[in-house]
């Protein structure tokens, strides 16, 4: 699928948001700038999530609560991480939280505790400024 602004990414990640049913991790791949967090944004939105979603790229994990329904959804960026250590048992606990749904950014360094039936999105920045975004489950 190519993504072509902002407001599309949020409008995909929206769409996304209808299928995805708790628990359920969903691996965000693709460079610095390519709109994985946008897509968070969106996925929140589908949700009825209205907090304003930004990137936990300093925090390395943020929750979110919907209020329509009992799921949270809970975003980690491991950018910044060279070793997992209590990351890995938070982020543990959250994929086996029945009311979660767990979204990661730049996994390598916790590759090991993602189940192996995880969603994995990728975000390939074009040259035109699109994004193409593949989706493997």
């Amino acid at each position: 699928m190519i993504i072509r602004s902002e407001q599309d990414m949020i409008a995909f990640g929206s769409e996304i948001a209808e299928g995805l049913v708790s628990p359920i991790t969903v691996e965000l791949i693709g460079d610095i700038g390519v709109g994985k967090t946008t897509l968070v944004k969106g996925i929140a939105k589908g949700l009825g999530i209205t907090e304003d979603v930004t990137s936990p790229s300093f925090t390395l994990s943020k929750i979110y609560h919907s209020p329509n329904q009992p799921t949270t959804v809970t975003h980690f960026d491991f950018y910044r991480l060279t070793n997992p250590g209590i990351m890995q048992e938070e982020l543990s606990e959250s994929i086996k939280d029945p009311s979660t749904i767990t979204i990661v950014e730049w996994a390598s360094t916790v590759k090991n505790v993602l189940p192996k039936n995880h969603i994995e999105i990728f975000i390939h920045y074009n040259d035109d400024n699109t994004r193409t975004v593949e989706i493997k489950k």
